[in-house]
C-alpha cells in the first residue's frame, strides 16, 4: 500500500492506495509547532480507526508547501513505514516539463495537481485548487507547466474582513438564499460567494483565451464541491485530484 502525503497551509491530507484505489483518506489541521512523535500517535489512531496498520506501508510520496514540516513528515514516514520516501521537488520525475522562472518557485502542490489532470485527458487545462489561496493553473496539451494565478482564499477573505472592520460579524462561507443579501450575514456571504465565483469565472475565462481549444477546467481542494456548482465554466470537481498526482509520481520514481 501507498501512503500520500499533502501537506498544506491549513490542512494535511493523507491518503492510503490498495493500487489504485484510494482505500482511506484523512484531513488534519496544519500545526508546524508539532512533532514527528506527535504526528505519529494521531495518525496511529487514525489508521487504527480504518483498520490499518503502519507496517502495511510500502511507501510514501509527499507534497509540502510548509517547509518546518517537510522534515517532520520526511522523519516520521522514515521512521514509521516501511519502503522508500519520495518527495516531490528538484530532480523527481514528474512527466511534465515546467516552463516557469524559476521552476523550483513552483508550489509543490501544484505540480501534483498538474500531473493528475493531464494524465488524465492530454488536453490543454486550467485547474483551480480551492485551498488557503486559491491557484490556478495552466498545463498545455504537450504536458508543459505554464503558470498561473494566485489569489487569496475565499476563507482568507472572510478572515481578513472581519479582522479590519469594526462592526461585521465573523460568519462562515455558505451559498446565500439571494445576491441580494437582507441581513448583515446574508450580505458578506453573497459577496464571498457571488463575488468569488465571478472572479473565478473571470480568471478562468481569461486563460482559457490564451490557450488553445479544447481547454478542460478541473477544480479541487476542500471548497471546490461548494463554490463550483453554480460555475458552468468547470467541467469536473476531483477531491482526490492531489493525491492521484502523488500516486502517480511515486509510480514514475519508484
Amino acid at each position: 500500500m501507498l501512503a500520500t502525503i499533502d501537506i498544506g497551509n491549513t490542512n494535511i491530507v493523507i491518503g492510503v492506495f490498495d493500487g489504485l484505489r484510494v482505500a482511506a483518506r484523512f484531513r488534519i489541521a496544519t500545526r508546524q509547532s508539532s512533532t514527528a512523535d506527535e504526528y505519529a500517535l494521531l495518525l496511529d489512531g487514525l489508521f487504527q480507526m480504518e483498520g490499518l496498520a503502519f507496517d502495511r506501508i510500502d511507501g510514501v510520496c509527499m507534497a509540502s508547501v510548509v517547509p518546518p514540516l517537510t522534515e517532520v513528515f520526511q522523519r516520521l514516514a522514515e521512521r514509521r513505514f516501511h519502503g522508500p520516501v519520495v518527495n516531490v521537488g528538484p530532480g523527481v520525475k514528474t512527466g511534465i516539463s515546467v516552463c516557469y522562472e524559476p521552476p523550483r518557485d513552483v508550489g509543490a502542490d501544484r505540480i501534483v495537481n498538474a500531473v493528475a489532470a493531464w494524465e488524465r485527458h492530454r488536453t490543454d487545462l486550467v485547474i483551480v485548487d480551492f485551498g488557503t489561496a486559491t491557484t490556478f493553473d495552466a498545463v498545455t496539451a504537450k504536458g508543459e507547466y505554464l503558470g498561473g494565478v494566485i489569489v487569496p482564499g475565499v476563507t482568507v477573505s472572510l478572515e481578513a474582513l472581519f479582522q479590519r472592520t469594526a462592526k461585521l460579524p465573523k460568519v462562515e462561507m455558505a451559498r446565500p438564499p439571494a445576491v441580494i443579501g437582507r441581513t448583515t450575514v446574508h450580505s458578506i456571504q453573497s459577496g464571498a460567494y457571488w463575488g468569488y465565483l465571478a472572479m473565478v469565472e473571470g480568471i478562468v475565462a481569461r486563460m482559457k483565451t490564451e490557450l488553445h481549444d479544447p481547454v478542460r477546467v478541473v477544480a479541487t481542494g476542500g471548497l471546490a464541491p461548494a463554490i463550483c456548482g453554480d460555475c458552468p465554466l468547470v467541467d469536473e470537481v476531483d477531491p482526490d485530484l492531489t493525491l492521484t498526482g502523488l500516486r502517480l509520481i511515486w509510480e514514475k520514481n519508484r
